[in-house]
């Protein structure tokens, strides 16, 4: 037999789109079957196909105490594990029921079954007597009708295969009368059916049979001797041979329940009453009740239970002290009064508990999801043992009726671990007495993680800077990422992503990150020309499964640190040395040289500023901001004097750094007007976007004077055919003018555009000294005062095989050169620093005749 039914409140079925079910499963089964005997199967008779889901699988909610009934997990399989003895169980009582709770997980979803086994009962027990034989004494004065009790059998059994009926051997005196007491025990009395004549029989003996309702029937028996006593004329008599009377359970000790009142018409010691229980009553009613044997007063003795036992049912007979008295008998039932005296008792069994009064539920489970079974009871009975119960601490959680006074708690809303980890629970069971009793109970509810939050960083995006210069393996920051999951969920691990930075180098080669800190360390040494700002992506990961992760980028900005020298650009040094032609008649003032220099570093670091070193003569003054040198009084030096100036550059660092340089200014006989524009001209190794307003200015120049100097130079060689008469012999007559604004030509093996400079025609693209050296040729023509008088004419004065020194400078835009300075100059000179095949220069001066006489004089012309 199998009964499958639904408890739900009806609320939750009207209102709850889900809702968690209990179903109660009811099964029966015989005491004594043999062990592995089939009770019945959960998972067909609940509908559940364990073939839909291998997860399928049922558990006891709680390991139960003994092993009388065993369940297969896998479909829920109810078979009987130990023998069962049903009166060992239940006792006396008329329904034995084994319960327990089981739970069963199917297609993802737990689900509570309540699962009742009624264990029914078989004649294995028959009626027992408490004695073997029992002695009966009758005066011989009985009348017939008179009742003598007679022990009463007890038989374990209970329904049809309790005692059914009582039997005596046969007689002609006495016959068997049966009745059952209100407690459904079933007793015998003797009837007296024959007046007795002592003088004839003096004693019967008669056998006593009880004998159940089982099939087939079992039976006890007990001997009964009767001995006829010679009789007592009156007996006692009683006004009420029954009485009922009520006793409230919490009644205390010494209560008087009733006083019994018996009359005996004889005089004397024959008609002297004393009242005592008969000799069937038990000895539990004798610990519970007391009678006064002089005044019949019942009281109360011992403590009394509603719950335990409801009614009492006594036997008390008066008796005089007569010979052969004849005792009567009143029966008086007790009737236990419930009065409201136990509190409610709550059981909480969690579904997953690891110690008492603490249930723990995963936060990813789903609204409705059963947590506990709550269970109620109240021995008191009716009103008194009805139970409310109710749930209070968090709305997150509410109490479902599961069956009978057994609830669930189950989750009105999803959790969040991180919000909150803990819920502090009270249940609440509460009678409906007068006074009503209360049971508070505090459960708690722990909340288990689950691996639902990634690592987060304090913000997105970090900017840090790093001086560069740094030591390789130097901490630069740490990064912190904190994840709110517990234990391996929130260990957080910390990775670098990898990437390109500066044309293709990998960023691991860079910087690197601790996996467990989160520190960041540099790889290498930073260079701030190189590389101003480093961005890196570093990934936090947790270690729970699904493993979380997020990224945060960091920005490493590279401070200049004053690591570069600022560089002279122009004029070109040479050895850190620089020749500059000063006119004899510059004026105070007059602007003799504009110094140019560079700083790599940036900002600060490459803030310049210029001063003079050392100038003997004092004659110049320098603009500490642009560099410009500058005359302070007019010159009083001759042509072919030199004037040495050392100049400082240096830029405005924390700690500065400088650069020198030793300026030799030859003063010449150029004027002022016609002192020499400079051209600064880029290197080939450096690139620029656009072309600069004030270059293009400066090659248009370059080019009218290329025309200007053809000109010259036409006009030199017309004078050259003309003038055929002249003396050629008072060339050294001019080494001691001090007319030193010479125009020169520098031709290289490449056309490129050249740029006249004055009277200086310099090669606007010179190759590198260690990439080219061609043959220059370098020409010098003196203008006359008249040139219809005194005609151009070229005259080769000397020659030298030298070599140019091209300084090649990054991000300069000169080059320079330098020879001996001695005129002729041997092939392996030292200043030369070129031996073997050197770049020739062929030196030309045509000179203008004077008393028709050319002069020649020495021309120094410094390296480029």
């Amino acid at each position: 037999m199998v009964r499958i039914c639904l408890c739900c409140l009806l609320f939750a079925v009207l209102f709850t789109p889900f809702v968690a079910h209990c179903k109660t499963a009811q099964y029966w089964t015989y005491e004594e079957a043999d062990s592995g005997t089939e009770i019945g199967n959960l998972a067909q008779d609940l509908k559940i196909d364990p073939a839909d889901d291998p997860h399928t699988s049922f558990c006891f909610m709680q390991q139960p105490s003994s092993s009388l009934i065993r369940m297969r997990e896998t479909d829920g399989l109810l078979t009987i594990g130990e023998r069962i003895d049903r009166e060992h169980i239940c006792g006396q009582s008329p329904e034995c029921l084994i319960t327990f709770d089981v739970v069963t997980f199917s297609k993802e979803k737990f689900q509570l079954i309540h699962v009742e086994v009624e264990v029914k009962d078989i004649n294995d027990n028959s009626p027992q007597f408490p004695h073997n034989e029992s002695y009966i004494e009758m005066s011989e004065s009985a009348a017939v009708g008179t009742r003598f009790p007679l022990d009463i059998a007890v038989d374990q059994d209970v329904g049809p295969n309790y005692i059914e009926n009582y039997y005596i051997s046969f007689n002609s005196h006495f016959d068997i009368e049966v009745r059952s007491r209100e407690d459904g025990v079933k007793l015998a009395e003797l009837v007296l059916a024959k007046g007795l004549d002592r003088e004839k029989d003096d004693s019967y003996t008669l056998q006593l049979s009880a004998a159940d309702g089982g099939n087939p029937a079992k039976s006890g028996s007990v001997t009964v001797h009767i001995k006829v006593l010679d009789f007592n004329d009156n007996s006692p008599v009683f006004d009420h041979s029954l009485l009922k009377v009520e006793l409230y359970e919490d009644a205390p000790v010494g209560f008087l329940l009733c006083k019994l009142n018996a009359v005996d018409l004889d005089e004397g010691i024959n008609g002297d009453i004393f009242y005592g229980f008969n000799d069937q009553v038990s000895a539990e009613i004798r610990q519970v009740f007391q009678i006064d044997p002089s005044s019949g007063r019942l009281l109360k003795k011992g403590l009394v239970d509603y719950e335990t036992k409801k009614s009492y049912e006594l036997d008390i007979h008066p008796y005089d002290l007569g010979l052969n008295s004849v005792p009567a008998v009143c029966k008086v039932i007790v009737d236990i009064v419930d009065v409201n005296d136990n509190a409610p008792e709550i059981s909480i069994k969690p579904m997953t508990s690891i110690s008492a009064g603490v249930a723990y539920i995963t936060e990813s489970a789903a609204e409705d999801n059963f947590v506990a079974l709550v269970s109620t009871s109240d021995r008191d009975l009716g009103a008194n043992g009805y139970v409310q119960c109710s749930l209070q601490g968090h709305e997150h959680f509410k109490l479902q009726e599961a069956y009978g006074d057994s609830f669930m708690i189950v989750t009105t809303t999803t959790l969040d671990r991180e919000k909150i980890s803990e819920y502090n629970l009270t249940v609440i069971a509460e009678d409906l007495g007068s006074p009503p009793f209360k049971t508070i109970k505090q459960y708690t509810i722990r909340i288990s993680d689950e691996n639902d939050n990634a690592p987060l960083f304090s913000k997105p995006v970090y900017e840090v800077s790093v001086l560069e210069n740094n030591v390789p393996g130097s901490f630069i920051t740490t990064v912190v990422a904190r994840d709110r999951d517990l234990g391996q969920n929130a260990k957080v691990t910390y990775k670098l992503i990898d990437a390109e930075v500066y044309g293709g180098v990998p960023l691991s080669t860079f910087v690197s990150v601790d996996a467990v800190s989160g520190s960041i360390y540099s790889v290498r040494s930073f260079n701030y020309e190189l590389i101003k700002q480093i961005e890196m992506t570093i990934q936090a990961s947790d270690e729970g499964s699904p493993q979380l992760s997020t990224t945060a980028l960091i920005r490493v900005k590279i401070v200049d640190q004053n690591d570069n020298v600022p560089l002279i650009m122009h004029p070109i040094l040479q050895n850190g040395f620089a020749d500059v032609n000063l006119p004899n008649n510059a004026p105070p003032g007059y602007l003799a040289l504009q110094i140019k220099a560079r700083d790599a570093d940036e900002g600060m670091n490459a803030e310049l500023s210029y001063r003079i070193l050392q100038d003997h003569q004092m004659l110049f003054t320098m603009n500490k901001q642009t560099g410009d040198i500058s005359l302070k009084n007019g010159l009083t030096y001759i042509a072919g004097d030199s004037l040495k100036v050392i100049i400082e550059v240096s830029d405005n660092g924390r700690h500065t750094l400088s650069s020198t340089a030793t300026l030799n200014f030859i003063v010449t006989e150029t004027s002022p007007s016609d002192e020499p524009i400079v051209v600064v001209l880029q290197s080939r190794d450096e690139e620029h976007p656009q072309w600069d307003i004030s270059l293009v200015f400066v090659i248009m120049l370059g080019g009218s004077c290329v025309l200007v100097l053809m000109a010259i130079v036409a006009v030199a060689i017309s004078c050259k055919d003309n003038k055929t008469g002249r003396n050629y012999d008072n060339k050294k007559d001019l080494n001691h003018r001090g007319f030193e604004t010479n125009p020169f030509k520098i031709n290289s093996s490449q056309k490129d555009a050249s740029i006249y400079s004055g009277s200086t025609l310099v090669n606007g693209q010179i190759a590198r000294s260690e990439e080219k050296r061609g043959h220059l040729e370098t020409k010098i023509c003196m203008p006359s005062s008249s040139l219809n008088q005194n005609p151009f004419q070229s005259v080769s004065s000397w020659q030298e095989q030298t070599r140019f020194k091209l300084s090649g400078i990054a991000y300069t835009d000169q080059m320079s050169a330098k020879d001996s300075g001695k005129g002729e100059s041997d092939f392996n000179d030292s200043d030369s620093e070129t031996s073997g095949d050197g770049s020739r220069r062929i030196l030309t001066t045509c000179t203008p005749l004077q008393n028709d006489t050319f002069h020649s004089r020495n021309v120094s012309v410094p390296n480029l």
